[in-house]
């Protein structure tokens, strides 16, 4: 007989890995159904639907919607009994969890997607993890320093977690489609420029970005045509940032919100860059696993899952958090050296192969059998 997992979702529009999961879970096994919380419509909901997912919408645009959507929940479990709940994202994990319990479920399940963030830069936030770890009877931590956040400055006993790192398709990120390269190079007038700088990340303080754009303006006073990506590029360190780009020469950036065809993006860098700030800002970071996919000699600081992988000088360089001097100097190194450039291109796709999508649903199936 099937097993029956409710997927319990909040605040997001489109997330590529829930729709992997969907499509790819082995369902003679499993019974998947969706609970979507958001204050309206999303993307990820008409994805579901188009693909024929039970998928129920529940309105929650924030705790004063909290009442009606625990009771929802609440309703939907104890009418299909599930054999267990997994709940992503903070909404739907503080009333996932408890709604669960009170109706019975006894497998709960919730991915913890943050790191540190609560505990550095809302603090009242810790007391909802603490209330979710206790309220779980399993915790999937997404890299190492999310399990030794969980357990040493949370205390949530050891035994409830399980370490499932993201998954993915990864021949999606080495695939190029010649014409939507193009496109997105002509799009962002790159044809002449070069060489290209890529970043793909929120402009929030710990991403680090305040580190690159120096980095850059040195780099520009040898390679006058560079040309700096930044996509993502909006948040709340944005004035601060922008203050920062101003100071770079006129066309030598390109600042960009949202780009639908980013995987097409990176087959236009020459080196792509991310640096944290520090070793646990970064809960995963999906972008080193995908700058190493798609074949990017890339500049890393260590966090979030890139010390379970990343080695230094081997499929990446590492530079020391909180470095614009030290981020200079690995793009001049990388730019200059062609054979380094050739070994970390071969290293770094071999060493995401562990990410690969059915490693991580393998897990999941061993997880939702236990």
């Amino acid at each position: 007989m099937k097993k029956k997992i409710v997927y319990i979702i909040s605040d997001i529009q489109r997330s590529v890995a829930f729709e992997w999961i969907a499509d790819y879970i082995d369902k003679n096994r499993f019974d998947i159904s969706f609970l979507i919380l958001n204050p309206g419509d999303s993307n990820i909901e008409e994805f579901l639907r188009s693909n024929r997912y039970q998928v129920e919408h529940i309105k929650c645009a924030g705790k004063k919607d909290w009442p009606g959507a625990f009771f929802s929940i609440y309703s939907y479990l104890r009418k299909t009994k599930p054999d267990a709940v997994h709940c992503h994202l903070q909404q739907a994990t503080i009333l996932g969890l408890a709604a669960a319990k009170l109706a019975g479920v006894k497998k709960r399940i919730y991915t913890r997607h943050h790191s540190s963030l609560h505990h550095i830069y809302f603090p009242k936030g810790i007391v909802w993890d603490k209330y979710s770890n206790k309220l779980a009877t399993h915790i999937v931590a997404i890299s190492g320093i999310v399990k030794t956040i969980l357990t040493d400055w949370e205390q949530a006993p050891e035994s409830k977690i399980r370490l499932i790192p993201h998954g993915f398709i990864l021949e999606e990120f080495s695939k190029i489609v010649p014409e939507k390269v193009e496109a997105v190079e002509s799009k962002y007038e790159l044809r002449g420029n070069g060489p290209v700088i890529g970043v793909i990340s929120r402009f929030t303080e710990w991403k680090g970005v305040q580190y690159i754009i120096p980095a850059f303006k040195q780099l520009v006073e040898n390679y006058p045509r560079a040309t700096l990506l930044l996509f993502n590029a909006s948040g709340d360190y944005e004035q601060v940032l922008d203050g920062m780009l101003a100071e770079l020469p006129e066309h030598s950036y390109r600042k960009v919100k949202f780009e639908p065809e980013i995987m097409s993006t990176y087959h236009l860098m020459d080196v792509f860059v991310h640096t944290p700030i520090d070793e646990h800002s970064e809960a995963f970071g999906q972008i080193y696993v995908e700058a190493l996919a798609a074949g990017v000699p890339s500049i890393f600081t260590l966090s979030g899952i890139a010390p379970d992988f990343i080695v230094d000088g081997e499929n990446a360089l590492v530079v020391p958090h909180q470095s614009s001097d030290a981020i200079y100097k690995a793009m001049h190194r990388l730019l200059t050296d062609p054979e380094l450039q050739k070994k970390l291109f071969t290293n770094g796709k071999k060493s995401v192969e562990a990410f690969a999508l059915g490693n991580m649903l393998g897990q999941l199936t061993s997880l939702y059998n236990e």
